[in-house]
């Protein structure tokens, strides 16, 4: 049985998996979040989430002898092929909600998960559709005005207040929050990766 080790400080990620019933430790990755520039958006993600699996990792290895396994993700918001990241200060959360307003867009989470026994590891790649209603003016300003926004990609929170917004989803909605926790005991039940509860 592995132990498994959530390779992010993201509070949403640990409240899914609570939520889900896995027992997990928290090990943030320490690595830069800089992306490739000749990788495309897609490639861009994996690459992200696999180097921090691959940091907690190594790190893992000098200090803890019994098997363990590391998931890290890494999620971003897509509009017309770009990745909107979260919002660095009011004018900048605004700007982002006006670009969805009223149109499709797509969250994207790259996950990566690595065990010890072997170093066996699966790198998965989940889409979800989310259809925005139209927003006013007053709506947007209202919402920022809540300070939801600022550590969000895309500048909303699908759980919070933000849910509103949302007229279509298609897809996993708790890839929307941050980490599709279907997807991960998918992978874990194909791979026959058992955990410690």
């Amino acid at each position: 049985m592995f132990q498994l080790v959530l390779a992010s400080a993201s509070p949403r990620r640990r409240q899914l998996l609570q939520d889900a019933g896995f027992y997990f430790l928290v090990h943030p990755s320490q690595i830069s979040e800089t992306f490739d520039e000749n990788m495309t958006l897609d490639d861009q993600l994996r690459d992200l989430s696999r180097r921090k699996a691959e940091t907690v990792f190594q790190d893992y290895l000098q200090i803890h002898k019994d098997p363990f396994l590391v998931l890290a993700a890494d999620t971003e918001v897509v509009i017309h092929g770009k990745a909107l990241g979260k919002p660095q200060d009011e004018r900048q959360a605004i700007a982002f909600l006006k670009l969805l307003s009223g149109s499709f867009h797509e969250v994207k989470t790259a996950l990566f998960l690595k065990e010890s026994v072997t170093g066996d590891f699966v790198s998965h790649l989940e889409t979800t559709l989310i259809e925005f209603k139209e927003l006013s003016d007053q709506e947007i300003y209202d919402y920022v005005q809540t300070k939801e926004p600022f550590d969000k990609a895309g500048g909303y929170a699908i759980q919070g207040l933000g849910g509103n917004f949302i007229k279509k989803t298609v897809g996993s909605w708790t890839n929307v929050v941050g980490l599709p926790v279907e997807i991960i005991v998918d992978i874990l039940n194909k791979k026959n990766w058992a955990l410690h509860k």
